[in-house]
């Protein structure tokens, strides 16, 4: 399974759209748009999962850099998420009241 990133998104594009792009280069499992949490409005980024490796490459390949609801897509696979240091505040520490 190849897990893989998708940025510069149009606000407008949804996962059925991008579904079907790349079910043209093959099995693909899910696609996740990214949203916001706070207003659940789309932050202009999706991961999409394929199958097979070599589809997922083909894909890769060809669409980076195709043109959907007028706007570029950036694509590459996606990298792993890092291991959180547990020495380290989180991110959105900020965001929360101490008493």
């Amino acid at each position: 399974m190849i897990n893989i990133f998708v940025r510069d998104l149009d606000s407008t594009t949804s996962g059925a759209q991008l579904k079907g792009h790349f079910a043209a280069y093959g099995s693909v499992e899910t696609v996740t748009v990214v949203t916001d949490r706070d207003t659940n409005g789309p932050r202009g980024m999706a991961f999409v999962e394929m199958t097979h490796p070599a589809e997922a490459k083909a894909a890769i390949k060809s669409l980076n850099g195709f043109v959907l609801n007028d706007r570029a897509m950036q694509i590459n696979e996606a990298r792993p998420k890092s291991e959180h240091d547990s020495t380290r505040e989180s991110s959105r520490e900020h965001r929360r009241h101490r008493i």
